[in-house]
C-alpha cells in the first residue's frame, strides 16, 4: 500500500494532503507525439502539429523542451534557433514559441521549469532570447511571468503576422497580435 502524501499547512491555514511532484525537462522524442496530442487535444492542438515538431527536432531545425512528472507530460515549448520574426532573425536572436502548460498544471512551477531549461539551452549559443506574447487577458499569467523574468518589449509595439501594426489600424484581438520581448542571457 502506498504511503499517504505528507500533511501540509500553507500560509492561509489550509491543512491537507499534497503530492510532491518533480518536474523533469527533456527534448521532445517521437514517443511524445501521441501523449502530447492527447493532452492538448482540447486546445486544439492536432497530432500533425506534434508530428511536425518531432520531424523538425530530428532534422535539427527546432528544439522542443517537454516537461513531465512521472510519465505524464505537463507542457512544452519550442526553441526556434532562427526566428520567423524579421527583427529577431536579422539580429540572430532565437525565439521561444508555442509555450503551453496544461491548465491543471499552471501556476505549479511547470512553466518556470520549461523557461529555465529553454534559457539555459539558448545561453549556450546566444546572448539574447526573444518571444512573443498575446495581448488579451488569457495571456495575463504569461505576460507577468515574462516581465518577472526580465523580458522587455522590443519597442516595435503590437506585431501582427511578424509586422508592426501601424497606428490607427483596426485589428481583431485574438491569438495573432503579439507584443515581442527580448532578454539578455549573458
Amino acid at each position: 500500500m502506498a504511503e499517504p502524501a505528507p500533511l501540509a499547512t500553507d500560509f492561509c491555514g489550509f491543512t491537507g494532503r499534497f503530492r510532491v511532484v518533480t518536474v523533469v525537462t527533456r527534448t521532445l522524442s517521437p514517443e511524445d507525439v501521441d501523449p502530447l496530442a492527447t493532452a492538448f487535444a482540447s486546445w486544439p492542438k492536432p497530432r500533425e502539429l506534434f508530428e511536425t515538431y518531432a520531424r523538425r527536432v530530428s532534422q535539427g531545425s527546432l528544439d522542443v523542451v517537454v516537461a513531465a512528472a512521472d510519465v505524464q507530460l505537463l507542457g512544452y515549448l519550442l526553441i526556434e534557433p532562427i526566428s520567423s520574426y524579421p527583427p529577431f532573425a536579422g539580429a540572430g536572436i532565437p525565439e521561444i514559441a508555442d509555450f503551453n502548460v496544461l491548465r491543471s498544471q499552471q501556476r505549479s512551477g511547470v512553466g518556470t521549469a520549461l523557461m529555465d531549461e529553454a534559457e539555459r539551452r539558448i545561453a549556450q549559443f546566444s546572448n539574447t532570447v526573444g518571444l512573443g506574447v498575446g495581448l488579451y487577458s488569457g495571456y495575463g499569467t504569461a505576460q507577468r511571468m515574462y516581465v518577472r523574468r526580465g523580458y522587455l518589449p522590443d519597442g516595435a509595439g503590437v506585431v501582427l503576422h511578424c509586422q508592426p501594426v501601424p497606428p490607427g489600424t483596426k485589428i481583431t484581438l485574438n491569438d495573432d497580435p503579439l507584443l515581442m520581448f527580448t532578454k539578455r542571457l549573458r
